[in-house]
């Protein structure tokens, strides 16, 4: 079973799919926007998202995409997530949240049993994102993130525990 909120569909896909471009314009302008490059965007082969090793979806409402993300492997036990993204207009209403949980069962039915991330020094959002939905934080709360750089988060996975 595969948990999508009420009026927003899951849809399995590809980096490639005319539906993603949103998703991918959107995190690269915010990407060069808080850091000058999104050329983070252009490291991974749009394969390393596909199964069975990786997962790329979307959530659609009314057709079009409101959120959406990915997990790639990053060892044999763990999923790494990338590319979680709200649309700038669906924002604060919990769907980067719903797009975690789908991810994490996903991960967790093929195998997985630990998700790794991390985000930017300059994405607060997001790390309150990641500390709310349960992740460990790899790195020191108290320091200054842009002392540290990219932000390390990890979190343990159990099928049971990932239902929603």
């Amino acid at each position: 079973m595969t948990f999508a909120p009420p009026g927003v569909s899951v849809h399995r896909t590809t980096p490639a799919d005319p539906l993603a471009r949103p998703l991918l314009d959107e995190l690269a302008h915010e990407y060069e926007t808080r850091y000058g490059s999104s050329e983070d965007l252009n490291r991974y082969p749009a394969a390393e998202f596909a199964p069975p090793h990786g997962a790329f979806l979307l959530l659609l409402e009314r057709g079009r995409p409101v959120a959406g993300g990915a997990y790639r492997r990053y060892d044999e036990h763990t999923a790494e997530l990338k590319r979680i993204w709200t649309h700038s207009r669906h924002r604060r209403r919990g769907l980067a949240r719903r797009v975690l949980t789908v991810l994490e069962r996903e991960a967790a039915e093929r195998g997985y049993s630990r998700i790794y991330l991390t985000t930017g020094p300059r994405q607060p959002e997001a790390k309150g994102l990641y500390l709310a939905a349960g992740y460990r934080p790899l790195f020191d709360l108290a320091a200054d993130p842009e002392s540290i750089g990219p932000l390390p988060f990890e979190k343990h996975l159990d099928l049971e525990t990932t239902t929603p």
